[in-house]
């Protein structure tokens, strides 16, 4: 069939607009740390943890410091980041998974892999995935072309969690004096696509292999827009190193192992600058939860916020971040209250392609934020989950409530529900949570559970299954 030269002209125009609105489309990389502290980054204070290449970040780009993920913990924390939603949204709000887990990210749910795939984005996950290890939840089925990494924690064993070394900081000591113990002690399984390539996992390298990999994507797609998620491992015990780079000293093991993702990151970023893709790649740089306090000094700080991982205090949900991109301001702070829920309708909106609306989605279009355009933030309230999934507070404002209900005790006698602690601060005069203002404000205490218990029963009665196996 011959075309005639109108058609053949048309087709044309729409190849090179296609292809022009492609090479116009930015990039997006999410650097997402694992267990990582509020206070981890010498950007955001610390004295001890040296970051240059992170800083960098902050420095080229804007520094968010009212900055929530969903979950105290890793599995339900990545759902959010991923979908947008409030994890109990999609079914993923109960704790983390394990290796004999049956479910996991359901594949009909809309990530940022999704919509940017949908956009002729190539696609990639390299590192800890933690939303189901089964064929048909890994990444693969979740919107990413291809993926490495570690299905879950690197404190789990394949297939059943068994023969686990000695916990606690001081088995953690045992296991840094012992680089090889990655091999010997552990059984975590490294995926290629949906196999198993490599058990156990070689620990000491994988920061470094996940970073090469970024970094190979990157220039193999260099002519078309990508999106590169970045969820490492480290710093979620137990920690390991390159034995290049290694300190011998465990007091030493958590510095040590910062400041080696920053080196990497440092390479990602270098690579940029050579393919002169800087001006057109968002960089985004956070962390899933705060520090795992315990494991001393195997775990970060939470600088000036009250507990860490495991607790709806801000210690446990409140993590840096820092990002670089198209339109984003240098060397700028923003204190308005955003978080990871945010971050896939922003992407919309920076790509300019909607949201499903057959589904309800809890993130905010936050771009005016992030190009330092708004004053205020859209969002105004945030709801808190335990990392079991329970309602335990909102913040909305300045003002924070926490309805935390004590665990009953093992073979307790007493039947009678204990009563919950009800604890009230306002975050601007008291960013470390050390004053329970409740008592002085009643009113605010009920208008606050009110709205907590109302949203939580709009997110119960709209959820979501998982995939069950």
């Amino acid at each position: 069939m011959k075309l005639s030269f109108h058609t053949l002209t048309a087709i044309l125009m729409v190849f090179c607009m296609s292809a022009a609105a492609k090479a116009g489309s930015p990039n997006f990389i999410i650097i997402f740390a694992d267990d990582q502290g509020y206070g981890d980054l010498s950007c955001f204070g610390s004295k001890t943890i040296k970051t240059p290449n992170i800083d960098r970040l902050a420095q080229e780009g804007r520094k968010f410091t009212s900055f929530m993920v969903a979950s105290p913990v890793c599995t339900p924390s990545r759902a959010a980041l991923l979908t947008g939603c409030y994890p109990k949204r999609v079914g993923m709000h109960q704790h983390v998974l394990f290796p004999a887990s049956t479910k996991g990210l359901h594949p009909s749910e809309h990530t940022i892999a999704d919509h940017l795939k949908s956009q002729g984005y190539a696609t990639a996950c390299f590192g800890k995935w933690h939303l189901g290890h089964h064929p048909e939840v890994l990444p693969t089925s979740n919107g990413f072309d291809t993926y490495l990494g570690i299905p879950y924690s690197n404190d789990m064993n394949h297939p059943d969690n068994k023969g686990k070394p000695r916990g606690g900081w001081e088995g953690m000591d045992i296991l840094w004096k012992d680089p090889e113990s990655t091999l010997t002690k552990w059984k975590t399984p490294l995926f290629q696509d949906e196999k198993i390539v490599e058990l156990p996992v070689d620990q000491r390298t994988v920061t470094r292999r996940y970073t090469q990999k970024a970094i190979d994507f990157v220039k193999a797609h260099k002519e078309e827009p990508f999106f590169v998620y970045l969820p490492h491992s480290m710093p979620h015990i137990p920690l390991y190193v390159p034995d290049d780079v290694r300190d011998p000293d465990p007091k030493n093991a958590y510095i040590n192992v910062i400041e080696h993702i920053d080196f990497e990151t440092g390479r990602l970023l270098d690579v940029l600058d050579e393919l002169k893709l800087t001006e057109n790649t968002y960089v985004i740089y956070t962390t899933d939860n705060g520090p795992w306090l315990p494991f001393r000094h195997h775990g970060g700080s939470a600088g000036p916020l009250r507990d860490g991982k495991g607790t709806t205090f801000e210690g446990g949900q409140r993590v840096p971040c820092v990002m670089r991109g198209p339109g984003i301001p240098t060397g700028t702070v923003c204190a308005e209250l955003t978080g990871t829920i945010d971050v896939l309708p922003t992407i919309a909106a920076i790509t300019g392609k909607s949201l499903p609306t057959d589904r309800k989605i809890d993130g905010m279009d936050v771009s005016a934020l992030w190009m330092g355009k708004a004053e205020k933030s859209p969002r105004n309230e945030f709801v808190h989950y335990t990392s079991r999934g329970d309602l335990e507070g909102i913040r909305q404002g300045d003002w924070k409530l926490l309805v935390r209900k004590p665990r009953a005790r093992r073979n307790q006698k007493n039947k009678e529900q204990p009563t919950p602690q009800v604890m009230l601060f306002n975050l601007k005069d008291d960013l470390g949570e050390q004053t329970n203002v409740a008592a002085d404000h009643p009113g605010t205490v009920q208008k606050l559970q009110a709205r907590m218990t109302e949203l939580d029963n709009e997110i119960t009665r709209n959820a979501r299954a998982p995939w069950q196996k």
